[in-house]
């Protein structure tokens, strides 16, 4: 590649460097694994002189020497580790000279718009089960094991199908841990169930934000302090929302 860039490689640079750092966002990535993806691409093609500015809801990057400054807005988000992966994978061929920049371009479009998600059945199937052997890991009885899949597949139907018509996550979460709890006092009350407490729990599992806690901590640890402190609150709420939920059921019940 020559010294001098002209204005549409670096156009070209910088679509590839915010593609590589939208799907990384989208899929869950840490703030730092973000924008130093993005920084260590721009340089193998010969921008160094790059700044990035990562939040949990924006993309900032802009030529530090120029005016050519990129935004983007980051609306979705879900947790995908197969793309970060393989986005992690094209980031080291960029690095190691094996893909020019149209070849990266198309290849990272297509990843965007690939769909690498499991199936709603399979994920269905997924939760269910694995509510199922929480209730053990939690000291439960097997005569609960199926009222825990129970519960965890009442919970992730009810957040499936609230999320699609109200998009806003704490209501999805609030309204699934009441399921679980009415789940789970229900057949404890006509006395099929025995231990309603080990069954909320198993079946509360899935909304659990760990993923988003884990990250939120790794990035407060790498100095992203804003996107630490942001991903802790959303956190925060979907903890409160689950905790709301089941009180609420408790106290009317």
């Amino acid at each position: 590649m020559s010294d001098s860039i002209t204005i549409i490689d670096e156009d070209k640079v910088i679509d590839v460097v915010l593609i590589a750092g939208r799907i990384l966002l989208e899929s869950g990535a840490e703030t730092y694994r973000v924008e130093d993806t993005m920084t260590r691409i721009a340089a193998s093609y010969g921008l160094d002189d790059t700044y990035s500015f990562v939040t949990s809801t924006a993309i900032i990057f802009s030529l530090n020497n120029r005016t050519n400054t990129r935004l983007i807005r980051i609306r979705e988000r879900t947790t995908d580790l197969e793309k970060i992966a393989l986005t992690n994978s094209l980031s080291r061929k960029i690095s190691s000279n094996k893909l020019d920049i149209d070849q990266a371009k198309s290849e990272l479009i297509h990843l965007h718009h690939a769909s690498l998600q499991y199936s709603s059945i399979t994920n269905f199937v997924a939760a269910a089960i694995a509510c199922g052997f929480f209730l053990f890991m939690f000291g439960g009885v097997i005569n609960d094991f199926i009222f825990a899949i129970i519960a965890g597949a009442g919970a992730f139907l009810t957040f499936s199908y609230v999320q699609r018509y109200i998009q806003i996550k704490f209501f999805s979460e609030f309204i699934s841990a009441a399921v679980v709890i009415a789940i789970a006092a229900f057949f404890t009350k006509i006395g099929w169930a025995h231990n309603q407490d080990i069954i909320t729990i198993a079946g509360v599992m899935p909304l659990v934000p760990g993923i988003l806690i884990t990250n939120a901590i790794r990035d407060l640890m790498a100095g992203e302090l804003i996107a630490g402190m942001s991903r802790g609150v959303e956190a925060a709420l979907t903890s409160f929302a689950i905790g709301a939920g089941v009180a609420i059921v408790l106290l009317i019940f």
